[in-house]
C-alpha cells in the first residue's frame, strides 16, 4: 500500500482551532492540514509524566551514517548525539543564540540548554506557557505565550546562567481601570516572529491574520496590518533591506516593504497563492546571491531567487521529497534543513551559481511529526560542520551533528564504500526509497482501521 493511502482525517486536540474550513485537494493527495492541526492525537501517545531521560552521547567508537553520495555533491556525514526524550507535552520552538539553545513547550517553563552537549543550564519560568515561538538576538530573548502576549527577557551565559524578565508586550497602561484588551494586543495566537536588527524591530504573526511590528527600545506598536485571509504561520526578515515575508494557511506567500515615513508596511508582491496552506519559510543569503523557500502541507518546498537588478523574486521551482507536510525550514550556508510530518529531516544543498538543489541525506531518527528545527554552524579545521536541533510531537529533541567533506575527503568514503557491496546495496536501496520510522507507520495503519 502506498504511504499516502493510509493517512486519513483525525481529530483535533482541545488547544487547537476550531473547526477549520475545508481545503480543496486532488483525487490522489491526502488531506492538506496546517500544522497547528496536527497534534499528539495522531500518534497515540502514552500520558505524560513529570520527568525526562537523557541519553547519552554515541561513544568515540560509535559509527557515522553515511549519507548517499551524488555527484557534483560533497559527501555528507551524520550521527544524533543527544536525544532528549521530555515529559511537559509537545516542543512548538527552538532558538539557538551565544552558545544556548532553548526549547519552548506546552509548559510555561522555557528550557535552557548549553551548545554542542546540550547539559541543561536553567529554564525561565512564566504565567502562561504553550511558547509557540522563541527569538533569540544577542542578550535579548523573546518567547510567545498562550495569553497571545509575547515576554522579552535579558540572559546571561556565563558560568552560571542567569535571565531576567524585562518587559510584557503589549505593556499594561495605567490608564486602563477596569480590565480590557488592549489594541495593540493579538487577537489569537502568536505562531512566529523575526527580529529587524538594523532597526531594532519585532515583527509578529499570529493565528488572527496580523502582522504587527513592535520597536524594541520604548515597547511600543508601531504597526498593525490584517496581512493574509488565514493563520499568518511563519515570518522572515531580510537584514540587508528590511524586506518584510509572510506566510498563511491560504497558501499565499507575502512580500512588504516599509514605509518609513508613516511606518506603516505595504504589499508589493504575492509570491504564490495555491490551495496547499504553507507553513513555513526560510531565507538564505550569500554573496550576490538571496533565496527565499517555503515549505507547505502539500509535501513541496518551492523557492524563489532575487534579481540582482530590480530586486523581483522569480520563482525557480521545488523541491520534492517529502512524504507529507513540510512543517518547518531552517537555511544555513548552502544548505536547507527541513522538517516533516513524514517523521523525517532532509537536508538540501544549492549548486554554487545555480538554482539547482539535490538532497544529501534524509534523516529518520523521530517517530513522529517534525514540528520545529534550529540549526547553526560549526567549522571544524576544514570540515564544514553544522549542529542541527529538531523537536517532534513524538515529544523527543534531538540534536544532530552533520560534516559536509571536502572533495579529497569525499573521494577517500567513495572509494571505501566501492569496496564494501553490502554498503553499496544500502545506500541504493536509501536513495531509492527513504522509508518511514516503522512504528510510525503501524500507528498510521491502525488509526486507518477507525476512519
Amino acid at each position: 500500500m502506498h504511504a499516502m493511502e493510509f493517512y486519513g482525517k483525525r481529530s483535533l486536540s482541545s488547544y487547537m482551532d476550531e473547526e477549520r474550513k475545508a481545503i480543496n485537494q486532488s483525487p490522489n493527495r491526502a488531506p492538506l492540514r496546517t500544522h497547528q492541526q496536527i497534534s499528539e492525537q495522531d500518534l497515540h501517545l502514552s500520558p505524560t509524566r513529570s520527568r525526562m531521560t537523557l541519553m547519552p552521547p554515541p561513544s568515540p567508537e560509535s559509527p557515522w551514517t553515511l549519507s548517499p553520495l551524488h555527484t557534483p555533491s560533497p559527501s555528507l556525514l551524520y550521527h544524533c548525539i543527544a536525544s532528549l526524550h521530555r515529559h511537559e507535552g509537545n516542543i512548538y520552538s527552538i532558538a539557538v543564540s551565544r552558545g544556548l539553545v532553548f526549547t519552548g513547550s506546552e509548559s510555561s517553563r522555557v528550557r535552557v540548554w548549553r551548545q554542542p552537549d546540550c547539559i541543561e543550564r536553567g529554564y525561565l519560568k512564566a504565567s502562561s506557557g504553550e511558547v509557540r515561538a522563541i527569538l533569540g538576538y544577542g542578550n535579548m530573548l523573546f518567547t510567545t505565550h498562550r495569553d497571545n502576549k509575547i515576554r522579552m527577557w535579558n540572559v546571561t551565559n556565563s558560568d552560571s546562567f542567569r535571565s531576567k524578565k524585562v518587559s510584557t508586550l503589549p505593556r499594561r497602561s495605567s490608564l486602563f481601570i477596569f480590565p480590557r484588551a488592549s489594541p495593540q494586543k493579538h487577537k489569537d495566537c502568536i505562531s512566529c516572529m523575526a527580529y529587524y536588527h538594523a532597526e531594532g524591530l519585532l515583527y509578529t504573526g499570529s493565528w488572527d491574520r496580523t502582522v504587527k511590528a513592535w520597536r524594541v527600545s520604548d515597547k511600543q506598536c508601531v504597526d498593525s496590518f490584517v496581512a493574509h485571509e488565514d493563520n499568518v504561520n511563519a515570518i522572515v526578515v531580510n537584514q540587508e533591506d528590511g524586506c518584510l515575508f509572510t506566510c498563511s494557511s491560504d497558501g499565499s506567500v507575502k512580500v512588504w516593504r516599509r514605509l518609513y515615513v508613516e511606518s506603516s508596511h505595504t504589499l508589493t508582491m504575492t509570491l504564490k497563492f495555491q490551495p496547499s496552506p504553507v507553513n513555513a519559510l526560510a531565507l538564505s543569503l550569500s554573496l550576490n546571491t538571496c533565496f527565499l523557500y517555503s515549505g507547505s502541507s502539500d509535501g513541496f518546498i518551492n523557492f524563489w531567487e532575487k534579481e540582482k537588478m530590480s530586486g523581483r523574486f522569480n520563482h525557480g521551482g521545488f523541491l520534492q521529497g517529502h512524504r507529507f507536510a513540510v512543517l518547518c525550514l531552517v537555511a544555513v550556508e548552502k544548505l536547507v534543513f527541513s522538517g516533516s510530518e513524514d517523521t523525517t529531516i532532509r537536508v538540501w544543498r544549492r549548486e554554487e551559481g545555480s538554482c539547482y538543489h539535490e538532497c544529501l541525506a534524509v534523516l529518520d531518527g523521530h517517530r513522529g511529526p517534525v514540528r520545529c528545527l534550529a540549526a547553526c554552524l560549526e567549522m571544524e579545521k576544514v570540515v564544514m560542520g553544522f549542529l542541527v536541533y529538531s523537536a517532534s510531537l513524538d515529544q523527543t529533541f534531538k540534536v544532530w551533528r552533520i560534516r559536509v567533506l571536502p572533495d579529497d575527503q569525499k573521494k577517500m568514503c567513495l572509494d571505501e564504500s566501492n569496496r564494501s557491496d553490502s554498503l553499496k546495496a544500502k545506500i541504493m536501496e536509501y536513495e531509492m526509497s527513504p522509508v518511514l520510522s516503522p512504528s510510525w507507520v503501524e500507528k498510521k495503519l491502525q488509526s486507518s482501521h477507525f476512519q
